[in-house]
């Protein structure tokens, strides 16, 4: 098999050494014998599907992690292990893609070079575990977390555009190895395929923006006003969540509503708890190690008071942001205790800030006597009511019967026999469309989507005109004065009409330069054929 113009002997060599893990030297009586099978094809083609599966685990990876606070505690509740599993996933990522990336790369490589596809073994066994290991992680996504469905379909609305146009980029880089499959095939039928798959799956690109959506395609006139920011238990990323300092720090980025869970005492004093049981934010299993395990409305106030609430912030680091604090912070994290609810209002009533809250367990058999002490520390505490905005479902007839300026926020979505209308509606934000918030917008419904991070996100729920989000990263979300991204239809539509083009051109060039490679290959054989017989025919003489 000659080499083609332009591909080195030696380089030849090294790729085939590295896909076939053999050192095969490039002299032609030793290679003679080697030819691509259909088998070798067959694991071509693998080796493709598994990059595209790869690649595309390697983007609901990067999509989740706007989640994956919650998976890191949902995990420490279950295993009382705190690790950021992020960086294991996206290290474990990185590597499978990095691995069939390389993988592919010589594969393409050896083909333009005309060299065999010969994978060895330990190649194909990896390249299955890839698989596998893939497949098992879309699976525990779809089992576990089925919510991250919905986020990667947000994602594109986001990511939709710039996705075309590194796909259209990928296939027309394609055209090359790909020209030369066809006109080294001698299959007429295998070129036919191949012509007409590759040429539907381009028009079907080309086409594509015509069904891609983004509520960041619009006008800058249009662009509605910049969300309210509401806190996720403060700013926990640049304080323990839930504690008074956590409220400071939020107040500093600017945030409008400082978000928090509320449970009550032993002895009737409701305070400032996300979960069930105090050890994951507290030292309870250092101060009482044989009451650990119970809940925290088991505590007394006087138990709970002596319980350090920020000392884990420093020593579990919950997000990356904890390394860069100042050495003040450190020390006022340290300090850190359990507020109740009636200092929280007085700090939110000083630096005029809204307080929004759930109150936990809600299927406690003490629930009622929770609301009632939970109201009687909101009257007595002088906020004024408009401040307050109250989650709870349950007995809120009772709380506005008793409180009637307390604003009503409701989880759901509004309904069509809805008996009064609703103003605050706080939901997840897979759980509403870009079309529901326009429309909720429209009809003067205050939209709190929770929890978002991302600035992908909060892009795209900006663009939507969603009212205001719940973040854990208000101090990145502060610092964004527009979108990340913001194209007129008309700018798009330039953008579409060129790449498309470009790419018609690249692959155009692509298949005439590799046939004119093609002809001369096939002369410089056919000189070596003719050379070949002339020294056979002068040896028998």
């Amino acid at each position: 098999m000659a080499d083609p113009p332009g591909c080195c002997r030696p380089c030849a060599t090294c790729l085939l050494c590295l896909y076939s893990c053999q050192w095969i030297t490039a002299k032609k009586e030793k290679r003679r014998g080697l030819r691509t099978t259909k088998c070798d094809c067959s694991w071509f083609f693998f080796l493709f599907c598994v990059f595209l599966f790869t690649l595309v685990w390697l983007y609901i990876a990067i999509i989740i992690l706007n989640d994956f606070h919650n998976f890191n505690e949902f995990i420490f509740k279950q295993q009382k292990l705190w690790l950021d599993w992020s960086l294991v996933l996206l290290i474990a990522t990185a590597v499978l893609i990095t691995y069939s990336a390389v993988l592919l790369v010589l594969a393409l490589c050896l083909q333009l070079c005309g060299q065999p596809l010969k994978l060895h073994w330990l190649h194909k066994i990896l390249l299955i575990i890839t698989a596998l290991v893939v497949a098992a992680a879309f699976t525990g996504l779809g089992i576990k977390w089925a919510e991250e469905w919905r986020s990667a379909r947000i994602s594109l609305q986001a990511t939709g555009p710039f996705l075309h146009i590194g796909i259209v980029g990928g296939m027309t880089l394609l055209a090359w190895p790909l020209a030369s499959v066809i006109y080294r095939a001698h299959n007429t039928g295998l070129k036919v395929f191949l012509l007409l798959a590759y040429s539907a799956a381009m028009i079907a690109l080309y086409l594509a923006p015509l069904g891609i959506t983004s509520p960041c395609i619009m006008e800058e006139n249009q662009l509605p006003p910049k969300p309210a920011l509401v806190g996720h238990r403060g700013a926990p990323m640049l304080a323990p969540e839930n504690t008074l300092m956590s409220l400071r720090k939020a107040v500093d980025c600017d945030v409008q509503v400082f978000e928090t869970d509320v449970m009550v005492s032993a002895d009737g004093v409701p305070f400032l708890m996300h979960d069930e049981k105090l050890t994951r934010t507290t030292n309870v299993q250092t101060v009482f190690p044989e009451r650990a395990a119970l809940n925290s409305t088991a505590f007394n106030w006087t138990d709970l008071q002596q319980l350090n609430a920020g000392s884990w912030f420093l020593e579990r680091r919950p997000f990356p942001s904890v390394q860069s604090l100042s050495h003040g912070d450190r020390v006022q994290a340290t300090r850190q205790k359990i507020p109740s609810l009636g200092q929280v209002l007085d700090a939110a009533k000083e630096s005029n800030i809204s307080i929004m809250f759930d109150l936990r367990p809600e299927n406690h058999s003490d629930y009622q006597s929770f609301v009632n002490a939970t109201l009687a520390v909101i009257l007595q505490s002088g906020i004024p009511l408009q401040q307050v905005l109250w989650l709870p479902d349950g007995f809120r007839e009772q709380v506005k019967q008793q409180v009637p300026g307390v604003q009503q926020v409701y989880g759901r979505k509004r309904l069509q026999d809805e008996k009064e209308p609703l103003l605050h509606v706080n939901l997840p934000y897979q759980d509403m469309s870009s079309e529901e918030i326009k429309q909720y917008r429209q009809d003067n419904i205050s939209v709190n989507l929770y929890v978002v991070n991302q600035p992908w996100l909060f892009s795209v729920l900006w663009c939507s005109g969603v009212s205001s989000v719940t973040t854990n990263a208000c101090q990145v979300l502060k610092e964004m004065k527009r979108p990340i991204w913001l194209l007129p239809s008309s700018t798009y539509l330039m953008i579409w009409i060129v790449v498309d083009c470009v790419s018609f051109l690249m692959i155009l060039w692509a298949f005439l330069l590799m046939k004119k490679c093609s002809q001369r290959r096939r002369t410089a054989e056919s000189e070596t054929d003719v050379l070949l017989t002339k020294i056979n025919s002068l040896m028998q003489d």
